[in-house]
């Protein structure tokens, strides 16, 4: 029996990492919002390692913070170890990441969605969204309650028709037992949205006090941590470490004795699973040649004695997976709490998707995380925040808010996405962006802090403060450029140190560190007159003076890049019949619907002379 429950502007539904950034961007945007939930208790769950960042997400994650998203506050209030990744590399490829403990992790989440105005969290599952006149209008829960809404953000995760597979059991459910969201994918189908069938995983849960870490190597976190956000004042503290050991030819024996029982090789699993996250039997078998594999033995919190065996994702049967750990080195006793388990589970096609992550066959209907093909928390946080701020705008009646390429990592996720589409859960990297020297998480801040703070998110205050440290960095900048040293033994004796030559004669301080032997803190005991700055500033000073030629070339190439996307195209263009452009890219173009040149280049299919014919169409339509 339906029943009217009220109206709202925004209905989100999931409160996973999307689905909390969707609704607090919705709600701080003045939106009357409702937030469901399958289970509150899987309310910013990480069912996966109980982690945030990593190479190319922690960019995400410190980009979401300078838009005014969450997630990297509440990461640094649950997090129990830090580490910068990749140190040993260039900055652009520097991220950060950190353990969290996986429950309080949660409960900062659940709080911030409990005490934010204008936001209801409703335990409740989903089964229809309605549309009338191809604009979203309700939706309706199992228990019968119809909402009234403007706009709909879809972030169901892997519940979404969710089937979790351990050998030869296999049963409908969400990730950690919860119930499956079973009905919706039918509803969303009739809307007219194209679904597919991905696959995730997980990897067993092991009791820590059946763990020999002795025979493991001890991964500390970083001396000197470095937040998430960039308003953490608080002092982070590494609470917890983390330990590396390996597979054994054993271990790779047992699973290729029993391949004939994973779901994965006798075709039980339908999904396609992720390519840069394999199961153990997946990588056992790909890399033949390899006589052990990482695996890395992280702690699920402070208050638990759970682990998590990062590296050991698996949809082996039960008893094999305990042969499997048993192979291990320091596992050799370990038990299992709980078992790894495949999951199955429904996502769209995201290149029916616009770059505003709205729906183009429905009005009002925005996807987000999961959903949308992505693999990550990471990933899904700053889509929600992306389909959360959009919904609103568009209620709003206001310009949406669209993050390009040109912008950052979270442009670079969502126009693969909804440009070249993807055939496996996506997962973002460093090597996706063509312009990571630009895109550095040390300068989130600086890059898009004006966007939170033209569409309300982020407090004149804080850009402000932004603007303030930028404006020391490019003091700093003057005066090591126009501060000059004279060669003395010691600085020849420091610089030999340093695996340099010495100057011939007077030499500026900017060109010491343009060195790549040399750093800013090198040259502190020859620097008399060195301000007290932040090591936030004298950081960005020196990236700026090391790479200054590197940085200048891409900013050229960013600048082309924005001419080929100011050249629009019409929305109502007729590609099947425009001469001059081969089938396929005919096809490709009718589907997606590019917006303008660029994006229309970057479609798989669109050739260099498809793009030129485009071009001269548009000529002509001027």
């Amino acid at each position: 029996m339906n029943y009217e429950a009220g109206s709202c502007d925004v209905a989100v539904i999931g409160a996973g990492h999307a689905g909390i950034e969707a609704a607090l961007a919705a709600a701080r945007l003045g939106m009357e919002t409702v937030c469901f939930s399958i289970n509150l208790d899987a309310v910013g769950n990480m069912p996966c390692n109980p982690s945030i960042g990593g190479t190319g997400k922690g960019h995400l994650v410190r980009e979401l913070d300078a838009l005014g998203g969450e997630m990297a506050k509440a990461a640094d209030k649950a997090c129990i170890q830090y580490r910068m990744l990749n140190l040993g590399k260039g900055p652009a490829v520097h991220s950060l990441r950190a353990q969290a403990d996986r429950r309080e992790y949660q409960k900062v989440m659940k709080l911030a969605l409990e005490k934010q105005e204008g936001l209801r969290l409703i335990q409740s599952e989903i089964v229809e969204i309605g549309a009338e006149d191809g604009r979203v209008s309700y939706v309706r829960t199992n228990t019968g309650a119809t909402w009234h809404v403007k706009a709909a953000v879809v972030c169901t995760g892997t519940y979404l028709a969710g089937r979790t597979i351990v050998g030869e059991v296999i049963r409908e459910g969400g990730p950690d037992g919860m119930f499956a969201a079973v009905r919706l994918s039918d509803s969303l189908r009739s809307l007219g949205l194209t679904l597919r069938r991905f696959k995730t995983g997980t990897p067993p849960r092991v009791n820590a006090r059946s763990i020999d870490y002795s025979k493991m190597e001890p991964q500390p976190g970083d001396e000197f941590p470095v937040p998430f956000s960039f308003e953490t004042v608080h002092p982070l503290e590494n609470r917890a470490v983390c330990y590396l050991t390996y597979t054994t030819e054993e271990t790779h024996r047992i699973i290729r004795e029993n391949l004939d029982r994973s779901p994965l090789f006798s075709g039980v699993i339908e999904g396609v699973g992720p390519r840069y996250c394999p199961s153990i039997e997946d990588k056992v078998v790909r890399f033949a040649d390899k006589k052990r594999h990482q695996l890395f033995v992280e702690p699920m919190g402070l208050g638990t004695e759970e682990a998590y065996i990062q590296g050991f994702s698996s949809s082996m049967p039960e008893d094999v997976q305990i042969k499997m750990l048993h192979s291990v080195i320091g596992l050799e006793h370990a038990e299992i709490m709980r078992a790894a388990y495949a999951i199955e589970y429904d996502c769209v096609d995201p290149t029916e998707l616009y770059a505003t992550l709205e729906s183009k066959k429905v009005s009002g209907l925005y996807g987000a995380g999961q959903f949308n093909g992505s693999s990550g928390y990471e990933e899904a946080a700053v889509q929600g925040f992306v389909a959360g701020v959009n919904a609103a705008l568009k209620i709003k009646g206001e310009e949406p808010m669209i993050i390009g390429r040109e912008d950052g990592y979270i442009g670079t996720l969502i126009d693969d996405l909804v440009t070249k589409g993807t055939n496996e859960p996506y997962r973002m990297m460093t090597s996706r962006s063509e312009y990571r020297l630009i895109h550095r998480q040390d300068n989130a801040d600086v890059r898009l802090s004006h966007i939170g703070r033209r569409i309300g998110l982020i407090s004149e205050e804080r850009y402000n403060a932004v603007l303030k440290k930028y404006e020391y960095v490019n003091n700093e900048l003057k005066r090591l450029e126009s501060t000059h040293i004279a060669p003395s033994e010691a600085l020849c004796a420091a610089l030999a140190r340093c695996g340099t030559t010495p100057p011939q004669s007077g030499v500026s301080l900017a060109d010491l560190i343009r060195r790549p032997q040399v750093g800013y803190a090198d040259l502190a005991p020859f620097d008399k007159n060195r301000p007290e700055l932040p090591r936030e500033v004298w950081e960005q000073a020196e990236i700026a003076l090391k790479y200054s030629g590197y940085i200048d070339k891409q900013l050229k190439q960013i600048e082309d890049f924005k001419r080929m996307e100011s050249r629009k195209l019409p929305e109502d263009m007729d590609y099947l019949s425009l001469a001059g452009l081969r089938k396929e890219a005919r096809q490709k173009l009718d589907k997606i619907r590019p917006s303008n040149i660029g994006q229309a280049s970057r479609i798989s299919g669109v050739s260099p002379a498809d793009v030129a014919a485009l071009m001269i169409y548009l000529e002509r339509l001027k």
